[in-house]
């Protein structure tokens, strides 16, 4: 059978057309999305807040300088037990003078000068009113005796007597000024004393410093000798047996927790975890800046030891840890990965695989962790959602489920 060309060339047309629909028939047609997916279950879940946290000693007790002073160095050192009241720690003595510049010295010479001439003039004003007082003495003693054989009256008797006490007062008076002078220049020659001849270092001077409790030297502020002002710190003592943790929380985090919570002390450097509880959640809380520099609320939250406290004996003060602090848990709830979980509206939904088609569902969660939320209502344990899903996923898309990449 002949077939004639214009048929053949029709025919080699209308196959490359189809084959042409065809490959983009096939190019164009809509493929499975890939996706990962994960199971919703059901079993225990609890909720933490974690933050970094520092170990302290309970009580700490700062031993500083009652008055101004040189300290003596300190021969205790930071892990030393000392006893309250009776363990010497320290020793103050009084600050040595400083040296004096040229004018300072040479008012303070002028000033000696100056005392010396007024304690010379007050010298010879007790020599003059010693002669005086025997003058008035004597006087009295030949009144007396002209009074006996009535030589004289009896009023000048009593003049005689008047001027004999009214001496011995100027004596006293001038007696006393020659003191109050010779102190002023005492004073007027320690202006001049410099520091190389002081002599303040005598032991009588000396103030001994005691640990204040039983405890053990935390750390020593300053160790060696050294002049310091009053209340200056000098070392710390306290129990490091009687150890706790405080971790600082954002104020958001810490009004979900209350004292009594039970908590468990992480990365402290040994193997497994510390068992702890809440002690106290302090009612006023301080601004801190953030690495990134941001300005924080946080609250101060004390935790003590729980459990065996021979696991602390390895932590002191100003360690490190990072504190887990359980504020909800209930051991039978439908659980899904957070990762699964998108904003729709003012809710939450998720993509559910069925069949190989991914429907989106309105879902109510109550508590989320980092890792899962919990299911109120929406899903069932055994179902099938997807993880991170990506833009390409709407509601009643074709999917095909792949394994979960490696971590």
């Amino acid at each position: 059978m002949n077939i004639s060309p214009a048929i053949r060339r029709a025919l080699l047309a209308s196959v490359l057309t189809l084959v042409v629909a065809g490959a983009l028939a096939w190019s164009f047609w809509p493929r499975p999305v890939p996706v990962e997916t994960a199971e919703v279950t059901r079993g225990p879940m609890a909720v933490e807040v974690t933050d970094n946290g520092r170990t302290r000693v309970r009580e700490i007790y700062r031993l500083s300088a009652p008055v101004s002073g040189r300290l003596l160095r300190v021969e205790v050192h930071a892990g030393d037990e000392v006893v309250g009241g009776k363990t010497h720690v320290a020793e103050l003595q009084p600050v040595p003078p400083s040296f004096l510049d040229v004018r300072t010295r040479a008012q303070a010479a002028a000033a000696v000068e100056a005392a010396q001439a007024a304690q010379t003039l007050a010298a010879a004003e007790v020599r003059r009113q010693r002669a005086q007082l025997e003058f008035a003495t004597a006087d009295y003693h030949r009144s007396l005796a002209l009074a006996g054989i009535n030589g004289i009256s009896r009023a000048d008797l009593e003049r005689a007597k008047l001027g004999r006490d009214t001496a011995a007062a100027a004596l006293a008076s001038a007696e006393a000024a020659l003191r109050v002078k010779q102190s002023d220049l005492a004073a007027a020659r320690a202006l001049l004393i410099d520091p190389g001849n002081s002599g303040h270092a005598a032991d009588r001077d000396s103030i001994p410093l005691v640990a204040p409790v039983s405890g053990s030297v935390l750390r020593v502020a300053s160790e060696s000798e050294a002049a310091l002002p009053a209340g200056a710190p000098i070392l710390e003592v306290g129990d490091p047996r009687k150890i706790e943790v405080v971790a600082e929380l954002v104020s958001e985090d810490a009004v979900k927790v209350r004292a009594g919570d039970p908590a468990t002390i992480t990365d402290w450097g040994g193997a497994a975890p510390l068992a702890a509880r809440v002690r106290r959640v302090e009612p006023s809380g301080f601004t801190k800046v953030s690495a990134l520099g941001v300005e924080e609320q946080r609250v101060n939250v004390l935790l003590d030891p729980a459990g065996q406290t021979e696991q602390w004996s390895a932590l002191a003060d100003g360690f490190r840890v990072v504190v887990h602090i359980m504020i909800w848990d209930k051991q039978d709830v439908v659980r899904v990965p957070v990762s699964a979980l998108f904003r729709q509206g003012n809710g939450w939904a998720a993509f559910v695989l069925h069949g190989q088609r991914a429907v989106r569902t309105g879902i109510a969660v109550g508590h989320a962790n980092d890792e899962v939320a919990e299911i109120l209502a929406g899903l069932r344990a055994g179902e099938q959602v997807i993880i991170h899903p990506s833009d390409r996923v709407r509601d009643g898309v074709r999917v095909r489920a792949e394994p979960p990449a490696a971590e």
